[in-house]
């Protein structure tokens, strides 16, 4: 088999019909690829924002919230540039790999790996809890919690292997139901009288801080990484690059129509849900399943519509169980192709040209994680089960966060090291826009770090990601493939969309010697 070894790495030839087992269909347009990204973010507004109520009180997760829209901003203006002249699926993991070599488009992939496929279990653990609320309240039988998980990963990894049209008319129809339940929300609370913003500020404030900031200006920093609830999981757009339509205007273009949706959802929620409720009443701990949008319908509606309500609820969670399914799927599909991970990882279906095998996989993955988390963690301690749920919630984020530092310095390096490369979309933001959103996402890293609530899910984290280092560096790196994202790299950005220019461009000049 020819090989080529070059910047520390072993790139072997694609045997024949490589490609062709792992190709992908264009289907989706802008509305696809934003109802996907909204699908992915969109039960942040359902749950796990309110701790942060608890951790800085609502004036400071209010100043977080601003801190982190503008972080989203000036980083999708980032990630768009990037996307549009790299059209193909690797997205973060690609930008990396161009500006900072393998060993950072790996740092970075398997970063969002650790992400979107722990997002994908919680989403699955909550979503089962509200499942099986509502099949009790129906019938009044139980069902276990991990026959519903299965249920639940069969189902989706099923929708997401039917083809990608199929998949983002899904993620477009749930994202609106899920919208229209907080809008539905907004107006029956107001409706009703059932907001008071004076409830807002109802958190007792430490000695010597305020109403509006009750324990301190400390704990805006500590309150980023809840604010970060209300967008996390709309980066993964440039995956859907080779299944877009015209991925150098339609992916720039969602993603900031995303953050425009977010943004306005995220804010409302914000000020309307504690306002019916009060803070105090939505403070609760990490891992405690708590759904602050049920709380507040419950403060004015008859308790005889909890199975609605319910059902409400599971509407969102499904929403980003499909988009967040959607990106570990792209995501590990993309690193397989190239050689990172194990090559089999990247076939995908005949008929409707989909990674089956990644959203397996991952789901596998998901599970096993469900099972030590809600099963054997309790069955040990049951004292440690909240605190457990906890811990796979702020793996999530602690990935995205390091995916976001690392993608803003490649767009930085890259207008460097790339400035003939093809850019159909610039960002309004350039250098200034990508240092302000990396220099925001270090200030979450350090409220992960410095906050002793998150310490095991770090170091869960690192553990993670070290192991994943170590076999990079002793397997995956002397197995690499000329996938596109590979190639755009080596070309100095000259190769840019697979799917027009093929799959194996720069074949004769890295074999055969012919550069």
């Amino acid at each position: 088999m020819a090989e080529n070894t070059t910047a520390g790495v072993t790139y072997t030839k694609a045997a024949d019909g490589y490609f062709e087992k792992r190709s992908l269909k264009r289907t989706a347009g802008f509305w696809g690829i934003w109802g996907i990204g909204i699908a992915a973010v969109i039960s942040g507004d359902f749950s796990g924002w309110n701790v942060g109520l608890g951790t800085t009180g609502w004036g400071g997760l209010l100043i977080a919230t601003i801190v982190i829209i503008v972080m989203y901003f000036t980083m999708i203006f980032s990630i768009g540039e990037m996307s549009a002249a790299m059209p193909h699926t690797g997205g973060a993991y690609s930008f990396s790999r161009a500006a900072m070599g393998p060993w950072g488009g790996f740092v970075t992939g398997i970063s969002e790996s650790i992400e979107y496929v722990v997002t994908t279990a919680v989403v699955v653990l909550f979503s089962a809890s509200y499942l099986g609320s509502i099949i009790t309240d129906l019938t009044g039988a139980e069902v276990p919690g991990w026959i519903l998980w299965i249920i639940l990963y069969a189902v989706f990894i099923g929708l997401n292997s039917l083809g990608a049209a199929v998949g983002f008319r899904f993620a477009l129809i749930v994202a609106i139901i899920s919208m229209g339940v907080i809008l539905l929300f907004a107006v029956l609370s107001i409706a009703n009288g059932a907001v008071d913003f004076s409830r807002l500020l109802d958190i007792k404030p430490t000695e010597g801080n305020s109403n509006f900031l009750p324990f301190g200006g400390i704990g805006i920093l500590f309150s980023l990484p809840f604010a970060i609830w209300f967008f996390l999981g709309i980066e993964e757009l440039p995956l859907a690059a080779e299944e877009a339509n015209n991925p150098a205007k339609d992916i720039p273009k969602a993603g900031v129509w995303g953050i425009i949706t977010l943004a306005f959802f995220g804010l409302l929620i914000l000020f309307l849900n504690p306002a019916v409720t009060g803070s105090k009443a939505l403070t609760v701990s990490p891992g405690d399943g708590d759904e602050p949008l049920l709380a507040g319908f419950r403060a004015f509606l008859p308790d005889s519509v909890a199975a609605l309500l319910a059902l409400f609820a599971l509407i969102g969670l499904l929403a980003s169980l499909q988009g967040i399914m959607f990106a570990y799927g792209r995501n590990m599909y993309s690193l397989s192709r190239a050689g990172y991970y194990p090559k089999f990882l990247s076939l995908t279906g005949r008929k409707h040209q989909t990674p089956w095998v990644s959203l397996l996989v991952g789901g596998a993955i998901g599970f096993v994680i469900l099972l030590v988390v809600a099963l054997i963690i309790p069955a040990v301690n049951p004292d440690a089960a909240g605190a457990a749920t906890g811990v796979i919630l702020f793996i999530a984020v602690f990935g995205a966060v390091i995916s976001y530092l690392m993608q803003m310095i490649s767009f930085i390096v890259l207008r460097r090291k790339f400035p003939n490369a093809n850019r159909p979309y610039t960002s309004p933001t350039g250098v200034a826009g990508a240092v302000t959103a990396g220099v925001i996402a270090i200030g979450a890293f350090f409220g992960i770090v410095l906050n002793a609530t998150f310490q095991l899910a770090v170091i869960t984290f690192l553990v993670i990601f070290v192991v994943g280092l170590v076999i990079f560096a002793l397997v995956g790196r002397k197995r690499l493939v000329l996938s596109p994202e590979e190639e755009y790299a080596l070309s100095g950005g000259l190769h840019g969309d697979p799917q027009i220019e093929g799959y194996d461009a720069m074949e004769s000049e890295v074999f055969d010697g012919k550069a």
